[in-house]
């Protein structure tokens, strides 16, 4: 039970007559959260949040990845995030977990399962140096249930490559835009499109970009409406977001 759904109908089935009130009441009980000792795995993020708890990988060991993923795939959890895993710690975790792993954005899902998809978000980026951020934005979205369009490489210093994908950016409920260097990629495309653009600053450039700072920056001082920005190389949080603008129209 890893979400709102599931105990909507856990409710249904108590008020059906289906599942007695003291067993509804156990599996509630048992839900907040287990102390692994190393680790709090949240069971009630999916029903706060309307996703599971993510596993930030970096600094953690194999051993404690594979624990808490393993603790989430006891209670029901599939498709489980796990980001910034190196690829000899998930080669470690795939042992005694399943997992798809995609070395790029050093990203891996867990219980990896069917998905649905909904909406229509678009990440872009500046170039093909921005891929492994725009691949963790574009991955974090597909695994919370949305459709993506990619559309890599499509920076300013060629603006017509852009300007031949409106159709995708047209039909978009948000865009994720990530880049570097001077980061106008994301002021160009707010400038187009009538939903909201999430910016991602990305620490590609040259020393004056100063690991991203340039970037972001620029960004913030967007004169486009509607945009909105992340941390440097945020590519989760920038996901994770779009998929919370592209399904509000499904919360109730």
């Amino acid at each position: 039970m890893d979400n709102r759904r599931d105990i909507l109908q856990l409710l249904r089935q108590v008020a059906e007559g289906d599942v007695p009130p003291e067993e509804a009441l156990l599996q509630l009980k048992r839900e907040p959260f287990e102390d692994l000792g190393y680790a709090k795995v949240d069971f009630h993020r999916g029903v706060r949040q309307g996703a599971a708890e993510v596993i930030y990988g970096a600094g953690k060991a194999p051993e404690q990845i594979a624990g808490i993923a393993a603790a989430m795939g006891k209670r029901g959890c599939r498709n489980v995030l796990i980001t910034r895993i190196s690829p000899e710690a998930a080669a470690l975790v795939k042992q005694s977990v399943p997992l798809d792993y995609h070395p790029i954005p050093r990203l891996a899902i867990a219980f990896p399962g069917e998905r649905e998809a909904v909406g229509h978000i678009v990440v872009a980026t500046g170039g093909t140096s921005d891929m492994a951020v725009a691949e963790e934005a574009a991955l974090t979205a597909e695994v919370l249930g949305n459709h993506v369009t990619r559309l890599y490489d499509v920076g300013v210093a060629g603006l017509h490559r852009l300007l031949s994908n409106l159709e995708p950016l047209m039909s978009a409920r948000c865009v994720v835009a990530a880049a570097g260097m001077e980061g106008a990629l994301a002021s160009v495309i707010g400038g187009l499109v009538d939903c909201p653009v999430i910016a991602v600053p990305t620490s590609v450039g040259y020393g004056a970009s100063f690991g991203g700072l340039s970037a972001l920056l620029a960004m913030l001082n967007s004169c486009a409406s509607g945009c909105s920005v992340v941390n440097i190389d945020n590519g989760f949080g920038a996901g994770y977001l779009a998929s919370m603008i592209n399904q509000m129209e499904g919360i109730s």
